[in-house]
């Protein structure tokens, strides 16, 4: 299955395999023209029609079981605006080509999550974000759009053309039409040193407003059952590069966060009563290290063990309650969980539906093993998020509807209100956006 989504035998099935599809028919348009005519095509025969990036939503939000647009011929660079500072790429580009190629010509995003393979619609679509104390989602760096609608037209978007359509398409959920191209603020290429300790957990509770004033880019990563976490700070630096060492490279990133904690996964999944003995152990494998590089090779990492994930966002102010709440549900309950719980920051945005809409945000993302148990969990967490005023990523198993998600989005009427109009029949429709934005 590599690392995206597969289709066998008419069935789709996302990265994580918690969705399954069956399209009345697939289509790959690989130009603007093709595509509007694939969404007139579908109308005409009255079948729901939705894009696909690589499946790595967790939630059924690309799923259809009508006209399913397939990405991978509307891919490449179609211009570099150096003047301006922008790029503008293809919908189905994967984030790790337009990565590379902006590398080749000594330009970068300014902050990106923490995988590169989904593509730059599906990715911003979702609001995917990393982490960053000024910069904020990859959505929030968008600086034009081209949207195919419900009729076939192709619209353009920005702060100036159609602003109101901009102001939510970038995080549009693939509610109000098809992304067919995205325009990107990029800057010249620069280094970033970054720092990985481990760390107590209280320390880094005690200590997070300083972790997180004094960093561009502070992470950590809490392993239940354990006090222990493994922090990350990201800082721009003047040099010189000085990578991860391939060895090195190698033994942490793939031998050990990949290799043995797949290996010790399974033994947890076989063996629950192990977990926490395990967590103790993976807590501890990592050490210290500080290296410099561009800047997707330090905010991206492979991740090639298989999970499950729920991601919620809530106001900073209320991150170190919530994640006290979230350690004494597990150490109280009979929960066995292998997997580390990952936290990151955002500004607040300007984007109608983005998990930092209008407000400074804390993400906190719990993960499961896939093939595990992770319902009661998840359950119990989300219980927690939501006692905060927390909004779920779109892309990340959640579920609230909308009489929820309404209250904690102040714009939530808004981008309903521009849905009927760039939809009205509903052409996009799913059963998730059914249950988050309403029929």
């Amino acid at each position: 299955m590599g690392s995206t989504a597969s289709t066998r035998n008419g069935t789709w099935r996302n990265w994580g395999g918690t969705v399954l599809a069956r399209p009345a028919r697939e289509v790959a348009p690989a130009s603007v023209e093709e595509l509007a005519s694939a969404v007139r095509r579908a109308a005409e025969d009255g079948l729901p029609v939705k894009a696909v990036g690589t499946g790595h939503s967790f939630t059924s939000i690309a799923a259809t079981d009508g006209v399913q647009i397939r990405p991978h011929l509307l891919t490449g660079i179609r211009d570099i605006d150096r003047a301006a500072g922008t790029v503008t790429v293809e919908a189905g580009t994967p984030l790790e080509r337009l990565n590379t190629a902006l590398a080749r010509e000594g330009l970068s995003l300014t902050n990106m999550g923490d995988i590169m393979e989904q593509t730059v619609a599906g990715a911003t679509s979702t609001g995917t974000h990393g982490t960053g104390r000024d910069s904020a989602s990859v959505a929030a760096q968008i600086r034009g759009l081209e949207l195919v609608t419900a009729d076939g037209s192709v619209l353009t978007c920005s702060e100036k053309e159609n602003p109101e359509v901009f102001a939510a398409a970038r995080i549009g959920l693939g509610a109000l039409g098809i992304v067919s191209a995205i325009t990107f603020a990029v800057e010249p290429v620069f280094l970033l040193t970054a720092r990985e300790e481990p760390m107590p957990l209280d320390r880094v509770l005690a200590e997070f407003d300083a972790l997180h004033a004094e960093n561009e880019h502070f992470e950590f990563y809490w392993f239940p059952h354990t006090g222990n976490t493994n922090t990350k700070r990201n800082n721009r630096s003047a040099g010189p590069e000085r990578p991860v060492h391939p060895v090195r490279g190698w033994f942490e990133d793939e031998f050990l966060s990949n290799g043995v904690f797949q290996a010790a996964n399974w033994v947890g999944r076989a063996a629950p009563a192990t977990v926490p003995a395990l967590a103790r152990v993976s807590s501890r494998a990592l050490s210290a290290r500080t290296y410099t590089d561009i800047p997707y090779k330090v905010f991206t990492s492979p991740r090639r063990v298989r999970f499950v994930e729920m991601e919620y966002a809530v106001p900073r102010e209320a991150l170190v309650d919530t994640l006290r709440e979230l350690k004494a549900m597990v150490d109280r309950s009979p929960l066995r969980v292998s997997f580390p719980v990952e936290v990151r920051t955002a500004p607040a945005d300007d984007i109608t539906l983005s998990t930092a809409s209008g407000r400074d945000t804390a993400y906190i993302a719990v993960h499961m093993f896939r093939g595990t148990p992770y319902q009661g969990y998840f359950t119990a967490a989300e219980r927690i998020f939501t006692a905060h005023e927390g909004r779920p990523h779109w892309g990340k198993i959640n579920t609230r509807g909308v009489d929820y998600l309404s209250r904690v989005y102040p714009r939530f009427a808004e981008f309903t209100a521009l849905r009927d109009r760039l939809d009205p029949e509903r052409r996009f429709r799913n059963d998730y956006l059914r249950r988050v934005l309403g029929s």
